[in-house]
């Protein structure tokens, strides 16, 4: 329902030149706000160069008896 709304609203802000600088700074605001949050994530489980923890996940084709 509240992507529904968002469609609608941005779609009724799209019509006029002062409705698409608004959702210019709106998008600018929000781009902004998700960029600070990603540098504040914990809930992500790898770390570069780490195998994963999950022993049932798929790691690739194996190196070994290649010819």
């Amino acid at each position: 329902m509240k992507r529904i709304l968002q469609l609608v609203a941005t779609r009724w802000l799209a019509r006029t030149p002062f409705g698409l600088v608004i959702l210019g700074i709106g998008w600018l605001v929000m781009r902004k706000r998700r960029g600070e949050q990603a540098g504040k994530r914990t809930d992500v489980l790898r770390e570069p160069g780490r195998k994963s923890r999950n022993p049932d996940a798929w790691q690739g084709p194996s190196a070994r008896n290649r010819k």
